[in-house]
């Protein structure tokens, strides 16, 4: 008897699963992703619809009257910008509602008191994000090859910056939604933060054609890069390298993920 009391106390507050919790990790994933497939509607299906009406008001208003832009028609070369504009959109959504909805409603502690660490945490989330982001980009990749006949150049490349770009949003989601305590704290994050990131990247225009000071700070915009690399892997041109591009997302999904990962950690204004 004494035996095993000893080895109870010995036991409790260990971790029994290992150097990783695979079964959490893999419980926090599935969860993240059918929260945003068991909506689908609103959450694949809207941003499919969202990205269309782009490439057919930009088509009606600009498309005809506007030249070859890189090489490639106005729409061929705007598809690209729009879909990882979608994507990396999307990316940020799953993971910071995912949190911020579990702070407003109190059940965040039902993810902080499993046996996770923050490292679990931080890739289940972005499990989710990736996910969602992918399938959202084949959707619209798609819809591309059966409307305007793109083929992508490069597919393992577009692959390549479309997880690239869903992991590093992801992580931003993670970092906003801990951050935000409210619904309108959130809205202004993704109102004067991520919408200008996006829109401010070379989705609509080649940032060739800016002043040399606009063409700097847009160089500065980790977002120019993802679209850029996109850009080249379904086009096969870009306004930058593609390995510079690669390697300022991996760096730029590496510092953002390593800040969510101490949020999650030390519970940063998730834990009373």
């Amino acid at each position: 008897m004494a035996e095993t009391e000893t080895e109870y106390r010995v036991g409790m507050g260990e971790r029994r699963f290992g150097r990783v919790n695979w079964l959490g990790l893999q419980t926090l994933a599935m969860r993240e992703i059918k929260r945003f497939s068991v909506v689908w509607t609103q959450t694949l299906l809207a941003p499919l619809m969202t990205a269309a009406l782009f490439l057919m008001i930009f088509n009606i208003a600009i498309g005809p009257k506007r030249g070859d832009v890189m090489g490639v028609p106005f729409l061929t070369f705007l598809a690209p910008g729009i879909m990882m504009m979608t994507v990396i959109q999307n990316a940020f959504a799953n993971t910071s509602s995912s949190i911020v909805i579990s702070k407003v409603q109190g059940n965040i502690v039902d993810t902080l008191m499993p046996p996770l660490s923050g490292f679990e945490m931080l890739l289940g989330y972005l499990a989710g994000a990736i996910a969602r982001g992918v399938v959202v980009a084949l959707a619209i990749g798609l819809g591309l090859m059966l409307a305007l006949q793109i083929v992508p150049a490069h597919p393992l490349v577009a692959l390549f910056f479309i997880v690239m770009g869903a992991a590093f949003l992801g992580g931003l989601g993670i970092v906003a939604g801990v951050f935000a305590d409210k619904f309108d704290q959130m809205a202004a994050i993704t109102n004067f933060i991520v919408t200008p990131l996006a829109f401010l990247s070379g989705t609509f225009y080649s940032v060739e054609s800016l002043p040399p000071l606009l063409q700097a700070i847009s160089h500065a915009n980790p977002v120019f890069y993802l679209i850029d690399g996109v850009r080249y892997g379904v086009i096969g041109t870009s306004d930058s390298s593609p390995l510079l591009g690669a390697t300022v997302c991996i760096g730029a999904t590496v510092a953002i993920s390593l800040l969510a990962w101490s949020m999650l950690r030390r519970g940063y204004r998730l834990k009373a």
